[in-house]
């Protein structure tokens, strides 16, 4: 449990570090930018299609980290293959920006999972390692935006889902050296992650 604790810190120094020094987002050029991306995530970021992520009020760190990663090839992600390929390093700074200044959308839980998952989400399984998400991802699910932990409340249950499952997987590993994330999906059971993804659907 003390590893598990000693990593999450050390990944809130390193995430803190992501951006280029100097490196701001414009958030009205950005919305010139975002053309390609409505078809998937919505003309406000707040996709109506429950395999793509709600980008709206999402932290702007955490984005263009995952935007540089998605270009780079470091994070897989078949739908957006070549997409930001034209795109320079201020273009996804302003494209970031703009999707982080949108008001998210708030989805509704499977009354039948919230309790199991408010559980998880708020106290984590101590028994078995698992740290809360609250130390990352705050009780109400809008992320530490200063440190690059994203925001979850409102999410997708299904996207959820399918990023847990990757990063149990290890199919998805964009969460450093670390692997907190990885380490943490590892200890849930499918039940468990169906469950969270449920309730952090609904979460605002």
């Amino acid at each position: 449990m003390n590893t598990l604790l000693a990593s999450l810190l050390l990944a809130l120094g390193t995430c803190a570090s992501v951006q280029a020094a100097g490196l701001v987002g414009n958030a009205e050029a950005g919305q010139d930018k975002i053309a390609v991306c409505t078809a998937c995530h919505g003309p406000d970021g707040n996709s109506p299609l429950a395999s793509f992520p709600r980008l709206a009020g999402q932290g702007e760190r955490y984005l263009l980290k995952q935007l540089r990663e998605i270009k780079s090839g470091q994070r897989v992600v078949p739908e957006m293959t070549g997409l930001l390929n034209p795109l320079n390093d201020q273009d996804l700074a302003d494209m970031a920006a703009w999707y982080a200044r949108q008001k998210p959308a708030v989805g509704a839980a499977d009354p039948a999972l919230v309790a199991r998952g408010q559980a998880l989400f708020r106290g984590g399984k101590p028994e078995q390692g698992v740290p809360a998400c609250t130390g990352c991802h705050l009780p109400d699910g809008s992320g530490i935006v200063s440190a690059g932990f994203p925001r979850l409340g409102g999410q997708h249950a299904d996207y959820i889902k399918r990023q847990l499952m990757a990063f149990r997987e290890g199919q998805r590993v964009n969460d450093g050296d670390t692997q907190v994330m990885r380490t943490i999906a590892g200890r849930l059971s499918t039940q468990d992650i169906e469950a969270l993804a449920q309730y952090i659907q609904g979460l605002h």
